[in-house]
């Protein structure tokens, strides 16, 4: 069977849109309406016409679209796409730390469950994150949620003192700092650019630090200079498909691995052949309970406003 050729046929006769993130797999993203950051990706489904939308990410990217889209069927391949990141922040524990600092304005960064969101007072994603801390009176206490990592590149960046959770994600914090210096020392002419959720010590070595969206733009802006990539390896497939003659590595995981790079298993359980089987079946599908996606959507619904 022609997966492509089918998948195809059926995004036109359901009126779908395949959204995919740029840690998935590139044939994935061949074959998406849109690829995009978390940002990107939540406008687009705030603002399609599709009857369905089929979300090729994790799953709280498809819930955010839910979230967002409420009419709409959303459809995940693989439900098991999770996220190491939204899992080491769980409710009921969340819910009791902002219990105890209730003067705090609770900023929670997208990657994190509906039931965070909803106990949040806005949401940011690694783009406009430091645009949204910045929007918040300087005598205002915040709680940053969940990265810890990303929270304290905001707290050096913007200089204000926020409580952060203790959240991280796993793939950004594969990198390994030796194995990075090993490869900086044969290719000296080598530019760092990192993910804010990398860790401080490889923040530290990077020219550039910004979203996936942000690090794409900076390379297209500086594609006669070569760049080792802190980042989930699938970003790789857009910046070479836009930068061909730009040179690229992705930058060294701990563990010893296939792809010498840091990957994102749960972003690589959608295939294409999974792809196919959720478009045919409409499923699996996600659903957000009605008062719990109204309390999530208000501080979604602030970011989107702010991010105009």
């Amino acid at each position: 069977m022609d997966l492509v050729k089918e998948i195809n046929r059926l995004r036109k006769e359901k009126n779908a849109i395949i959204l995919a993130h740029y840690y998935q797999d590139g044939a994935i993203q061949d074959i998406a309406d849109y690829v995009g950051d978390s940002l990107g990706l939540s406008q687009q489904a705030a603002e399609t016409d599709a009857d369905i939308i089929v979300f090729a990410g994790v799953h709280f990217m498809a819930e955010t679209a839910k979230i967002l889209s409420p009419s709409k069927k959303v459809v995940l391949p693989d439900l098991n796409a999770g996220c190491s990141l939204a899992d080491s922040c769980p409710p009921g524990p969340f819910k009791k730390f902002t219990e105890q600092h209730p003067d705090h304005i609770v900023i929670t960064y997208v990657n994190c469950s509906a039931e965070i969101k909803a106990l949040s007072d806005i949401v940011c994603t690694s783009s406009n994150a430091l645009k949204i801390v910045n929007s918040i009176p300087k005598e205002t206490p915040i709680i940053f949620a969940p990265d810890k990592n990303l929270g304290r590149y905001i707290m050096k960046e913007t200089g204000r003192d926020m409580l952060l959770w203790d959240g991280a994600c796993v793939v950004h914090e594969a990198f390994s700092m030796d194995k990075l210096i090993e490869l900086h020392k044969k290719h000296p002419d080598y530019k760092i650019i990192a993910h804010p959720e990398s860790e401080e010590h490889i923040l530290d070595t990077a020219t550039y630090i910004g979203s996936t969206s942000g690090m794409i733009n900076y390379v297209k802006e500086h594609q006669d200079q070569k760049f080792i990539v802190a980042t989930e390896a699938g970003i790789l497939h857009k910046m070479q498909l836009e930068m061909p003659n730009t040179e690229l590595i992705p930058a060294p995981a701990v563990e010893d691995n296939t792809c010498a790079c840091s990957e994102c298993h749960f972003m690589k359980m959608n295939t294409m052949q999974k792809l196919y089987d959720c478009l045919l079946n409409e499923s699996p599908a996600i659903d957000v309970p009605e008062p719990l996606r109204t309390r999530a959507l208000l501080p979604i619904e602030r970011m989107l406003e702010l991010s105009k």
